[in-house]
């Protein structure tokens, strides 16, 4: 570093605009950035992002060397090409003494604003699952973002499971929809993060979460049952996510499990008694999506949940009426049950000889 005192530029820049102080900034390098600012180089060179030496004191949580810039005279109000200022990168580096240094030693709390993406430092924190930075901030914060993501959904989309731990603690704001009508739990389950779905689902009112859906009127189930996220279809249906509900196509989460062969995903459902003879725009079940998908595993499934389905409705209803008998066959019939239909027959022809034999019984009493 002392040849920079024998004729050499100290504002010299590479091919991305970056000087030798970027470097000793970003490399925590106090006496580098020291012999620097001796020669008086520019302090506020911005680099092909918009960076300046003051942005990366904040990004990496040089303190000294933060202070070291701001006595140079360095612009402490700059931003970059994201609207990012010195206390955002603090924010979202978890770096709490150098935010506390801009709100109580500079006296700067107008740093304290949106960036280009509508994020604050407490939404920054949040986004990158900054605790300690978040419990600072606390008492102030709970605001959206200007595309309407509260620090919860930043938190659960980002899978930061402490952050969210803590948001939920902290405020009562758990079921808000973002502008594209995502709540924190679909935004949580779409990205894959299990323990925060189960946090959310725990702590929060479920049955709005899990009813909530978006533009598209997809549901927290159908996103992960077309992924084939098996944890995580079980943790939504232990919940009573709503296993029929269609979507803007009108298919049903199984429709969409079938169609990308999730075999596993299908036989969750399948045991959670889903209606099977609910249709898409294309007028097919989840048979017909299985049998054109040619996947051979998923039709015989679904073919014998039908045959179990229709089994237990006669099984577990009392036969009092022959007319309720009757009017099943021709439905057994026309879903290929045979066997079905004739055992239905049979029972029926038990029941009527019961009832004559009863009916019998009765008149010789009473004779």
């Amino acid at each position: 570093m002392k040849t920079v005192g024998r004729g050499m530029n100290a504002n010299a820049k590479n091919v991305y605009n970056r000087t030798a102080l970027h470097y000793a900034v970003a490399g925590k390098n106090k006496e580098a950035v020291q012999l620097l600012l001796q020669r008086r180089v520019k302090v506020d060179q911005k680099d092909k992002h918009g960076i300046t030496p003051i942005h990366l004191a904040a990004w990496f949580g040089s303190l000294d060397i933060l202070k070291l810039l701001v006595q140079a005279g360095a612009e402490q109000k700059v931003e970059n090409e994201d609207g990012l200022n010195i206390m955002h990168c603090a924010a979202m580096n978890n770096h709490t003494d150098i935010v506390e240094y801009i709100i109580s030693d500079l006296q700067m709390k107008e740093l304290d604003k949106e960036d280009q993406s509508g994020n604050r430092a407490f939404a920054q924190a949040a986004k990158n699952g900054c605790v300690e930075m978040l419990e600072m901030l606390m008492d102030t914060y709970d605001m959206a973002t200007m595309k309407g993501d509260t620090p919860l959904h930043l938190a659960a989309r980002n899978g930061h499971l402490d952050a969210v731990q803590l948001l939920l603690q902290s405020f009562d704001t758990r079921d808000e929809v973002n502008m594209d009508g995502e709540t924190a739990l679909y935004q949580a389950a779409d990205h894959g993060h299990e323990e925060c779905v189960r946090a959310l689902l725990e702590n929060t009112n479920w049955n709005i979460l899990i009813s909530a859906l978006l533009p598209e009127k997809c549901s927290a189930l159908h996103a992960v049952s077309e992924r084939g996220q098996t944890s995580l279809v079980q943790l939504l249906v232990k919940y009573k996510a709503n296993t029929d509900f269609q979507n803007q196509r009108s298919q049903t989460a199984m429709h969409l499990a079938a169609e990308v062969a999730r075999i596993e995903v299908v036989e969750m459902l399948l045991k959670s008694r889903v209606d099977l003879t609910l249709k898409d725009r294309q007028d097919k079940t989840v048979l017909g999506v299985a049998a054109r998908a040619n996947e051979v595993i998923i039709v015989d499934m679904i073919i014998k949940a039908e045959r179990y389905y229709a089994w237990r409705e006669v099984r577990n209803k009392p036969v009092t009426s022959d007319t309720f008998t009757i009017s099943c066959v021709p439905r057994f019939i026309s879903r290929g049950h045979i066997q079905l239909a004739e055992s239905t027959l049979m029972l029926l022809d038990v029941h009527s000889k019961r009832k004559k034999k009863t009916h019998s019984s009765g008149t010789s009493l009473s004779v």
